[in-house]
């Protein structure tokens, strides 16, 4: 015989309740809290919300048509895309595209039991292109209503979840703020300390070239396109998540171990000129908009120093284009860099692998306990919250 689940536990025998959502919640347009001015800055005290994944856009002056969250919590959601959020601090709201929902009775149905409900709803319950979700189709939804005990403890479950989570990001923060000091500071270096040589002087850049996504095989020789080395990778790899026909290999420029493939396009600054060392074994192949350079020194103390604030206010002082960016070869091999000897390089890349280890790696470190920890809570809050369908 199957021993209860949890979910049998909890409830003991208590009927649940299905209701229509729009019977159990009320929905408000932010209208009376948008936000005028476009003037955010990090000195000011209101957030700007948006219910979609940046959330916070920014800080705002403006004291008028606060929604006072601190004192009433509520759901924002997105009308169009359904991303909602969780709020319990003050704030302005930017758009109108969003409605702003509240339990119609505390007592009854909690709000953050209905928030943690709305997080269970598959995706392609999305219905319709630029329509407005909630009344069109969240609204007529039906929410299992169990009884307020057990809401209370199936919210208290999962908010012990989201603070762990919350917890384990905020130290991640720590931990980055932490690694880029250390990393400036074993990175900055004075005229008369080391010897300081362009790019050009100690390496060869080799235009990559004719690579597109469409030539993508199941399987082949490892090749890598521009757009990977800021959306997939991270510092360093080992293996590619794409491959080429041996065929079309013959054809394309290729990175051997050790060498840097540096995407030269991108749609901003941040990601313009990212850095990747190939440290896999076989040699792999690389698209346009990419430079592979080719060196003597430790591959990863110069990626660690394509990453300093030097080498962002060099690219951005010689990028060229607005909406699409690009910092030609010849940029790049005037790029002066400090060259330590290659035991000194060893030295600051043991340390700064560390931290790098900590902050970025998804097979070790913080991002996968919190991505282990984020798992976790789904499953949880999945299976805390599926109820027998019952009738209205």
């Amino acid at each position: 015989m199957m021993k209860p689940n949890l979910m049998e536990k909890l409830l003991d025998g208590v009927e649940v309740k299905w209701e229509f959502l729009d019977k159990v919640s009320d929905y408000e347009q932010p209208t009376k809290y948008l936000v005028k001015s476009k003037n955010y800055s990090d000195d000011f005290d209101i957030p700007v919300l948006t219910a979609g994944k940046t959330f916070i856009l920014g800080y705002t002056d403006e004291i008028d048509g606060v929604y006072k969250a601190s004192k009433n919590p509520v759901i924002i959601f997105d009308d169009f895309t359904t991303a909602n959020k969780w709020v319990d601090f003050d704030f302005k709201a930017k758009s109108s595209a969003m409605k702003m929902i509240t339990s119609k009775n505390e007592s009854e149905v909690l709000l953050k039991y209905i928030y943690y409900w709305l997080n269970t709803l598959p995706t392609e319950l999305v219905e319709g292109d630029h329509k407005r979700q909630w009344i069109s189709n969240f609204a007529n939804k039906l929410i299992p209503i169990p009884d307020l005990q057990i809401q209370e403890e199936i919210v208290r479950i999962l908010d012990t979840f989201t603070e762990l989570t919350a917890e384990l990001t905020a130290e991640l923060t720590a931990r980055k703020m932490q690694y880029k000091y250390y990393q400036d500071k074993l990175l900055t270096f004075e005229e008369g300390d080391v010897e300081w040589k362009t790019l050009g002087e100690i390496g060869e850049f080799v235009r990559g070239n004719g690579l597109q996504k469409s030539d993508f095989a199941e399987s082949g020789v490892g090749c890598i396109h521009y757009g990977q080395i800021y959306t997939y990778y991270g510092n360093f790899a080992y293996q590619t998540k794409s491959f080429v026909s041996p065929t079309l290999a013959t054809k394309l420029r290729k990175a051997q171990k050790g060498d840097l493939i540096i995407a030269t396009t991108s749609e901003n600054i941040e990601d313009v000129c990212k850095p990747l060392v190939w440290l896999g074994e076989d040699e792999v192949c690389v698209s346009g908009e990419t430079y592979i350079f080719k060196h003597n020194q430790n591959p990863k103390y110069l990626a660690y120093y394509l990453q300093t604030p030097m080498f962002f206010d060099y690219k951005k002082q010689n990028r060229t284009g607005t909406k699409v960016i690009r910092v030609h070869g010849d940029k790049l091999e005037k790029f002066k860099i400090p060259i330590p000897s290659l035991t000194e390089q060893n030295r600051i890349v043991s340390i700064l692998d560390k931290f790098d280890a900590l902050t970025s790696s998804i097979t070790e470190g913080l991002p996968r306990e919190i991505k282990l920890r984020q798992k976790q809570y789904e499953y949880y809050r999945n299976m805390l919250l599926s109820f027998p369908k019952g009738e209205v």
